[in-house]
């Protein structure tokens, strides 16, 4: 730097910046922060989501499918009634993952530890550090994906290639939560408030088709619940296992894209509001 140029501050660096304070385009510094941390402290919470799942296809599938026997699967083929639900399954964890990520973790370092109004005294920007906690829930979403195929491979439940388009379509829906449970938190400034997140899950796991067929419910329900987001990813993820595909799928993958649209901008526009007034 030449001799007698003041020093820039870094606000006064990041109001310069050709995105202005948004984005420095460094978004690698919280995901090298936050892979610190789960490496010290939380590997034991990532590794307790994927085995939920798991359990839940063991005894569903394995227990409960040998009194159900075959079911109709995408297409109106007949399937064993674990090949059923796994697909479900694996877009719940893809679900939990994000959200717990984007959710509590975040509620955490918003409120109490205070490290996003730290980072973003620095030249991050508030999209840095979405894009940084957001890509910290897809890993953990797509070690999920991973994982779980690989139990169904070794369940014999994946009869087709396609089956591991799963793993990116996972990686997908944990895209939208992700954003979009980011984005929620930061309106939430209490732990009483936080329990909202666990009564809006707790029926979309439950009433998403996920251990039946959405035509068993009347149809003002079915439109309830084909407005759920979680219930797009079990139909895209079912899809996908069978290798069957409708006009209904690229529904599916838009619904996702569109969610995680705005997430991304709720959540930026949110974390400006907040730390860069």
């Amino acid at each position: 730097m030449s001799a007698g140029l003041p020093v820039k501050s870094a606000p006064d660096q990041a109001r310069s910046r050709t995105f202005g304070p948004l984005y420095s385009r460094n978004a690698k510094a919280v995901i090298s922060r936050g892979l610190l941390a789960t490496r010290s402290t939380n590997w034991l919470v990532m590794l307790s989501g994927f085995f939920e799942p798991v359990l839940f296809l063991i005894s569903m599938g394995v227990g409960l499918g040998a009194i159900v026997g075959s079911v109709q699967g995408p297409g109106g083929g007949e399937i064993s009634y674990a090949a059923y639900i796994a697909p479900a399954l694996l877009a719940v964890s893809a679900m939990n993952g994000a959200v717990y990520d984007s959710t509590w973790n975040v509620f955490f370092k918003m409120n109490f530890a205070k490290l996003y109004q730290g980072m973003l005294y620095t030249s991050l920007g508030p999209l840095d550090v979405a894009l940084g906690e957001i890509f910290l829930a897809l890993l953990r979403g797509l070690l999920y994906a991973i994982g779980f195929t690989a139990v169904m491979g070794v369940m014999g439940l994946i009869t087709t290639p396609w089956a591991l388009l799963m793993v990116p379509a996972s990686v997908l829906i944990a895209f939208g939560f992700a954003s979009i449970g980011m984005g929620i938190t930061s309106f939430l400034k209490t732990f009483q408030q936080m329990d909202w997140v666990n009564f809006v899950m707790l029926p979309m796991f439950l009433f998403s088709a996920t251990f039946y067929p959405l035509n068993v419910y009347p149809q003002a329900i079915q439109w309830l619940i084909q407005a759920m987001p979680l219930w797009h990813g079990v139909e895209l993820l079912r899809q996908i296992s069978v290798g069957t595909f409708t006009a209904a799928t690229p529904i599916h993958i838009g619904y996702y894209l569109v969610m995680t649209a705005a997430g991304m901008l709720l959540t930026t526009v949110r974390l400006r509001q907040l730390f860069l007034k």
